[in-house]
């Protein structure tokens, strides 16, 4: 049975599309014997390592827009618009928390210490802080203070953490990449004016985040004295897709200082930061992905079975 080191990067709910990869290694006898993270990644790739990913996929799927809202609890701080803490207080519930040490295959979460500027390794205590401590993006999630120090999103600084699994003893060393550019991806306020978007190319151009837009957007009207015109470009739409080119900047010079065996690039435009109720969508992508990436190292008796 081939064995992988599996890293999984960050990339908001394109990072459902971990789970079909997974999905993918697991049908097709390759054995995961680590596994590491950052942001959703080390989300997706912690439950799985506590051996509950089937109970998170079934949950995540059952997700509409209203249940997603209903996740986010508001903070009221200037250091974030959320808390989070509703969440992960919900997956706990749901997974059951564990410490990392106690889990049956190696894993690291990867956040960000905001106060010294670098990436910090959570490969000790408990899982779901770690969790947290991951996927805290700035100026949605509150920082989260763990093992002494302030952590924000892992992404902010290693969108890919290939590092920390470079020296795992396995067949092959496989990197998920959720922030691949696309070029055709558009913000809203780049059409031209009354020019509607086409219905298909909702979810393409990030439209499936605008209802969070408009959550945020009602915050920002509270503050007052700030000039309409400032308030004319959405700021979610900004935010996110700054976000992303940052990551993809990142991402490609990690990428070639610490070169896996293999890729699976998942194009940006698969889905928007807060595309939850698209789960089973973006599982069947991760799950194309690995197909087209992977098939060919299969076995020749394998390949003919499945052929068969």
């Amino acid at each position: 049975m081939p064995t992988v080191a599996l890293t999984l990067g960050s990339g908001g709910a394109r990072g459902l599309a971990h789970i079909g990869v997974i999905q993918w290694l697991e049908e097709h006898d390759f054995e995961i014997v680590a596994v590491a993270g950052s942001s959703i990644g080390a989300l997706v790739g912690g439950i799985y390592a506590a051996g509950k990913l089937p109970v998170y996929r079934d949950w995540v799927c059952s997700l509409g827009r209203g249940n997603v809202l209903r996740m986010l609890d508001l903070s009221f701080s200037r250091a974030g618009l959320f808390k989070g803490e509703k969440i992960i207080a919900h997956l706990s519930s749901m997974i059951g928390d564990t410490l990392i040490e106690d889990l049956p295959i190696p894993y690291t979460a990867v956040a960000t210490d905001i106060n010294r500027e670098r990436p910090v390794w959570l490969n000790e205590g408990s899982l779901f802080k770690a969790i947290r401590s991951s996927i805290a993006v700035p100026t949605v999630f509150t920082p989260q203070f763990h093992q002494g120090r302030w952590l924000v999103d892992g992404g902010l600084v290693d969108p890919v953490p290939v590092a920390a699994t470079r020296h795992v003893p396995a067949d092959l060393n496989l990197a998920v990449n959720l922030n691949h550019p696309t070029q055709d991806l558009k913000l809203p306020f780049e059409r031209p004016e009354g020019d509607p978007e086409p219905l298909g190319n909702s979810l393409k151009n990030g439209g499936g985040q605008q209802w969070f837009s408009g959550i945020l957007d009602s915050i920002r009207s509270l503050h007052k004295g700030v000039p309409e015109e400032e308030n004319s470009l959405n700021m979610v739409d900004v935010l996110f897709r700054s976000f992303d080119i940052m990551q993809a900047q990142i991402t490609e010079s990690r990428l070639a200082a610490y070169r896996p065996d293999i890729v699976i690039n998942l194009e940006r435009a698969e889905g928007g930061f807060f595309d939850y109720d698209k789960a089973d969508q973006l599982i069947r992508t991760g799950y194309r992905l690995a197909e087209e990436a992977l098939g060919h190292h299969l076995p020749r008796a394998r390949i003919s079975r499945d052929e068969a």
